[in-house]
């Protein structure tokens, strides 16, 4: 098959995967193609669905390729879906972004960053489906391991950890620090045509 045949395939396996779908998949559920054919079909699709005129994107995000609403047209999907942003505390989106970029990580090493007890924020970042628990470090008490997730990936639009921004890049105001802080909103960064919403 060349890249005409292929593409409206690639296309609609990845319009009804609620997932990022990995090109691993494809190059096993597509034998009969080589791996640079069914690259330069997805390279196609991207670059067809850039064109202002089109509501959906192709993303390349948590390992994999998803359909994603284009933000500026978000507003609207999550009407449709009644998708309602995902509230973070401060305590919570500091938890978080030690995990994220310290992972991984034990309970102690966030509290001493933080400064205070944090049990309740990993349990609560649990329930979300943000954190894990990966296992348990060789150190008297045995504590437990904390890792992000692939719905973290998700929702934060990333494909991988390091396409988190640098720390040098987001450090904060020293002005703006003093300043209390109210709870954070974070919508998904678009939604898949097919997915349903996440509590």
């Amino acid at each position: 098959m060349d890249v005409t045949e292929i593409k409206p395939i690639i296309e609609s396996m990845l319009f009804v995967s609620d997932t990022p779908l990995r090109l691993e998949t494809l190059v096993t559920i597509l034998p009969e193609v080589n791996k640079e054919t069914i690259l330069e079909g997805i390279r196609q699709i991207k670059t067809d669905y850039e064109d202002p005129s089109k509501g959906v994107e192709l993303v390349e995000m948590a390992g994999g390729y998803q359909f994603r609403t284009k933000p500026q047209w978000a507003e609207w999907t999550n009407r449709l879906k009644k998708i309602k942003a995902v509230k973070f505390s401060r305590a919570a989106l500091e938890t978080l972004a030690i995990v994220a970029y310290r992972q991984p990580v034990i309970r102690p090493e966030i509290e001493e960053i933080r400064g205070v007890d944090c049990g309740w924020v990993l349990r609560s970042l649990m329930e979300k489906g943000l954190v894990k628990i990966t296992g348990r470090k060789d150190l008297p008490g045995r504590p437990i391991v904390y890792a992000t997730t692939q719905t973290f990936l998700e929702l934060f639009s990333l494909n991988r950890l390091s396409d988190l921004p640098h720390l040098k890049e987001i450090q904060p105001n020293p002005t703006t620090e003093a300043m209390p802080q109210p709870e954070t909103e974070i919508s998904p960064m678009g939604e898949t045509p097919s997915s349903e919403a996440e509590g």
